[in-house]
């Protein structure tokens, strides 16, 4: 942390709110909430705020019969999974590092996974928010029923705003239960373009799939010599299920069907136990120690195998939520410098920014800030983003320097 940063940890929502207040009309000082730092962006690291803004963590309420929870947003997902197993209840988010992560981190960057597809984003299941604006003044949106909407759209506003309007200080959440049992179907295609063919016929099926995800994997080779050389591997789709035994087999056999005119060069199931390293692994995959730079790209689900083909060929190794059009990738450990992580991402952003997409660095060395300029994709919601946060927020006093609503 430096020099120039403090922590501040208050005991209650209300003296959060009066030292807001105070800094509003004294020190003026920037604040940065801050929740398990695994979602933030490193690129903007000369953005530092003076004071970060340590979040409670409390259950506020739990009436498991409602499918609802509110709680304080410093709470760890880890924590609130297991509060919720306990009532055989579920947030249905991919959330990677979860012992570390908060809530009102996941909010704030509107992370999803690869249950996206089947189960939607953050912003479908938060139904009522409290939050503290600039100037230390509280108020809330939505409500503790799922059936109350009253302020809805401030709900999805927040959701996603990288802290940058406001400071979330309490979420209600409506829940959906445990899912009897899950499992995945992993299938090998020769290209991208046998991939793009099925993913088109899923768009039809008669299964109903919780995730649609495509990896595409580049592999260092063993001669260190050849610099960026590379090993291709074949691509992979990954379909997963949830629900009743029964219903699951059906789904696997209904699916191999529908994908045997294609000829795949392998498929393999994972049912129960089997399949959770499988989810895991999709969940972890933008925390690969080993990349120097990841990136999220948001795109339509159409181009998302020309966008594949591209950082293949450019040795990033890839995950698609194929269904939804949303790519992560993490650049390979050789990519060393900035400019090499440019030449590898520009591409990329020329291909996105053509189709109307969103590109945006989720982690990268400190010194790279010239990166997220290649990587800002997402330039024109700029004029309207800024008028937002200049009524919210006139004095820049909330993670100044971070753009707010990026790729979803």
């Amino acid at each position: 942390m430096s020099d120039l940063q403090s922590v501040f940890q208050p005991n209650t929502q209300a003296e959060l709110a009066q030292f807001v207040t105070d800094n509003a009309a004294n020190t003026k000082r920037s604040l940065q909430p801050i929740g398990g730092g695994t979602a933030r962006c490193e690129v903007n690291a000369d953005n530092v705020c003076e004071v970060q803004l340590d979040l409670l963590n409390r259950v506020i309420d739990f009436p498991a019969r409602d499918m609802t929870i509110t709680v304080e947003a410093g709470i760890r997902i880890a924590e609130l999974n297991r509060i919720l197993t306990s009532e055989n209840q579920r947030l249905p988010i991919d959330i990677p590092q979860a012992e570390q992560a908060t809530l009102g981190g996941v909010i704030a960057t509107n992370w999803s996974g690869s249950r996206r597809f089947g189960c939607g984003t953050m912003r479908d299941y938060v139904i009522g928010i409290s939050a503290i604006d600039a100037s230390g003044q509280r108020f809330s949106a939505g409500g503790r029923v799922v059936k109350n909407v009253a302020g809805y759209d401030l709900c999805k506003l927040l959701v996603g705003s990288r802290g940058t309007l406001a400071i979330i200080s309490q979420v209600t959440l409506k829940l959906r239960p445990m899912a009897e049992t899950s499992a995945v179907v992993a299938l090998t295609f020769d290209s991208l373009s046998q991939v793009d063919a099925v993913l088109s016929r899923l768009l039809t099926s008669a299964t109903r799939p919780m995730m649609l995800d495509v990896l595409g994997r580049v592999g260092a080779l063993a001669r260190p010599n050849e610099g960026m050389g590379k090993s291709v591997h074949p691509p992979v789709l990954i379909v997963g299920f949830e629900g009743a035994s029964r219903e699951i087999d059906w789904q696997i056999e209904t699916l191999l069907a529908e994908c045997r005119p294609f000829e795949p060069r392998a498929t393999e199931s994972f049912a129960g136990a089997a399949a959770e390293p499988l989810w895991n692994t999709l969940r972890d995959f933008s925390m690969d120690s080993k990349s120097s730079v990841t990136f999220k790209a948001s795109l339509p689900p159409s181009r998302t195998c020309v966008l594949l083909h591209l950082a293949i060929e450019a040795g990033i190794a890839v995950q698609a939520h194929a269904g939804n059009g949303i790519v992560i990738g993490n650049l390979s450990e050789r990519v060393s410098t900035a400019d090499q992580a440019i030449a590898a991402i520009k591409p990329l952003g020329e291909l996105i920014r053509s189709c109307g997409g969103h590109l945006t660095v989720l982690r990268a060395p400190n010194e790279w800030s010239a990166l997220h300029v290649v990587a800002d994709s997402w330039a024109g919601s700029l004029a309207w983003t800024q008028r937002l946060k200049r009524q919210l927020d006139p004095r820049n006093l909330l993670n100044p320097g971070v753009m707010a609503f990026g790729p979803a």
